[in-house]
């Protein structure tokens, strides 16, 4: 038996204060609020069944939750959380996600609304240098949003060398 799997459908990120977080999706990556599933100070967030279906540190308490819409792909849904023995985002080498990608056509652009927004680029656009990967203006950088989560930004018009052995392909908006 097959799942019936079709892609991914959004993200879930925590973020410590989600009109910041909101701001910085609309301007860094245009994205645009699809609805509010709880507002800050709303009653219909029930925080003993949110510890339990995430498994949240006892005695956290969800604020806000939102769902955001990506100009292409999968969507965004932000968690303002608060609780004992909360963490920094976590680093690429921590385990668990450490990065989410978005595919962007001009990375100039993309850049400057991206560290107007508050987020800080860790490199400039590179080649993408893995064999499977090379090609003509495939390219890649790293950057954090304003609370430190890490999204790389990448574009690769040309075909990618692994697709000369295989029909299976990543996908692209």
């Amino acid at each position: 038996m097959q799942p019936s799997v079709r892609g991914i459908d959004h993200f879930g990120i925590t973020v410590p204060d989600i009109e910041q977080a909101t701001l910085f999706f609309e301007k860094a990556f245009a994205a645009k609020v699809i609805y509010r599933s709880a507002d800050p100070g709303s009653e219909n967030i029930d925080d003993e069944a949110q510890e339990n279906t995430l498994r949240l540190f006892p005695g956290t308490k969800v604020r806000a939750i939102r769902m955001l819409a990506m100009p292409h792909g999968p969507g965004i849904e932000l968690f303002e959380m608060h609780g004992p023995e909360q963490q920094s985002a976590a680093r690429p080498s921590d385990f668990g996600l450490q990065h989410f990608a978005v595919y962007v056509d001009d990375f100039a652009s993309t850049i400057a609304c991206f560290t107007a927004a508050g987020g800080e680029m860790f490199t400039e656009p590179k080649p993408l240098s893995f064999p499977a990967e090379r090609g003509e203006g495939n390219a890649f950088c790293y950057g954090k949003t304003p609370w430190g989560s890490v999204v790389e930004l990448i574009s690769w018009p040309s075909p990618m060398p692994y697709e000369k052995f295989t029909n299976l392909r990543r996908w692209k908006p």
